[in-house]
């Protein structure tokens, strides 16, 4: 089974959007086991569209694509697949009826543009999920010499450009269809360490022996992913008959990966520095603050886009300006990048917040130097039980990053406090 994407939209041509569409889709079709061998986009161009969509069916079994399904004039994708299969469009009356009640839940009359999106290619079926008013579309390719729709030779499959509502056709309808039709029977999961400590190249040397005996002897196999501000993952993924035992397989490949490279393990899945730290300090029964400088509030974000932070978060003095860390938290006058600078904020903040825990960060996001110090010289603090530890580090980044790694980075020393205080 091979399967092509063709990503839809003259705004990704221009680079107005990232196409994280095609690079989802790809990977969950990998871990289904189907062969995923072109990604392709293409603008909102009728002529450009046929070719693409005629040129990924002729190479593959399977062709998924993503974006113009909305209810806009330069929303075609719909119209392009009826060429492609030489057929017409056909109203679907109970679509009609579904997305009426999607305007009529949210109290809006339905405008008549949106009736576009009920229509069908003949012999087409529309995707059972549709969590908006873009249906999804199964289009069998290949019913005219003789297959019905279930056993057509090809298919074309196309989704919304929404990322939500297509995770769950594709989810849904999509890998199962495809699953079936390559007659994929065995079962592929997978499993994401989160580290952060390590460099990609580092962590790949650390795991170069198990590498091999993975290639040799079977088990999970593992593959890097350098994630920013997230970690670097270490993703598991273990092919089996049953769910039982790929689980087995991951977990011994997930505890043979532990061991070899400790605590720089973090997190597992969906899980993220600040929810780990969150679910460290509520399990103390402490309260956090964060004392930030040139990361303006990143860090009290990052910690309120989990949900519960309010259990142990309790605020964040964001002291960009000299004075305000000087009036507020109490540094003292001179520079305010250094050692002497950031402790004083640690334990300001605590105070000002009445925190039991704090972080605290100064230093220069660059692009020009700051009281002598280059862009990337960054102080970072943690304080537990009255306690401060302080680190300088300088980050060979741009301003973005210097700002990114910075919050995972003080982060992870807090957490690392707070398992050695736990652990007593």
């Amino acid at each position: 089974m091979r399967c092509e994407i063709v990503a839809v939209g003259t705004e990704l041509l221009l680079g107005q959007i990232v196409d994280t569409n095609s690079a989802w889709i790809g990977e969950q079709l990998a871990l289904a086991g189907i062969d995923c061998h072109r990604h392709t986009a293409v603008g909102d161009n009728p002529d450009r569209m046929l070719a693409a969509f005629s040129e990924a069916l002729e190479r593959s079994d399977a062709v998924i694509v993503t974006g113009g399904l909305g209810p806009t004039q330069d929303d075609i994708t719909r119209d392009v697949i009826a060429d492609l299969l030489g057929v017409e469009l056909v109203r679907d009356e109970s679509l009609v009826a579904r997305i009426e009640a999607v305007f009529g839940g949210r109290g809006r009359p339905m405008p008549a543009n949106n009736l576009r999106q009920a229509d069908l290619p003949v012999g087409a079926r529309a995707i059972e999920q549709m969590p908006g008013t873009a249906p999804g579309l199964v289009c069998p390719v290949g019913a005219s010499t003789g297959f019905d729709g279930d056993d057509s030779p090809k298919v074309v499959y196309a989704v919304p450009g929404v990322p939500w509502e297509m995770h769950q056709m594709v989810e849904g309808t999509i890998l199962p269809d495809l699953k079936r039709r390559a007659g994929i029977s065995s079962v592929i999961r997978s499993r994401t360490l989160r580290t952060w400590g390590r460099s990609e190249s580092g962590l790949a040397e650390d795991l170069a022996n198990e590498i091999e005996r993975i290639d040799s002897d079977g088990g999970a196999t593992i593959a890097f992913l350098a994630s920013g501000m997230e970690g670097l993952k270490v993703r598991l993924t273990a092919k089996a008959a049953t769910d039982a035992q790929a689980d087995a397989l991951l977990a011994d490949g997930e505890a043979r990966v532990r061991a070899i490279v400790g605590d720089i393990v973090f997190g597992m899945d969906d899980q993220t520095m600040e929810s780990v730290v969150l679910d460290l300090l509520v399990a103390q029964g402490l309260r956090l603050a964060t004392a930030e400088s040139l990361t303006g509030g990143m860090i009290g974000t990052r910690l309120t886009e989990v949900p519960g932070a309010s259990r142990a978060f309790v605020g964040s003095v964001v002291a960009y300006d000299s004075g305000v860390k000087q009036s507020l938290l109490g540094v003292p006058d001179g520079p305010v990048v250094s050692e002497e600078a950031v402790v004083a904020m640690a334990l300001g903040v605590c105070d000002l917040l009445r925190a039991d825990v704090s972080v605290a960060v100064t230093g220069v996001a660059g692009p020009e130097p700051q009281d002598g110090h280059e862009p990337g010289t960054v102080w970072m603090a943690t304080c537990v039980d009255g306690e401060v530890e302080a680190d300088r580090t300088l980050w060979p980044f741009d301003r973005p990053r210097i700002r990114q790694f910075t919050v995972i980075t003080v982060l992870a020393a807090l957490r690392r406090r707070l398992l050695a205080r736990q652990d007593g």
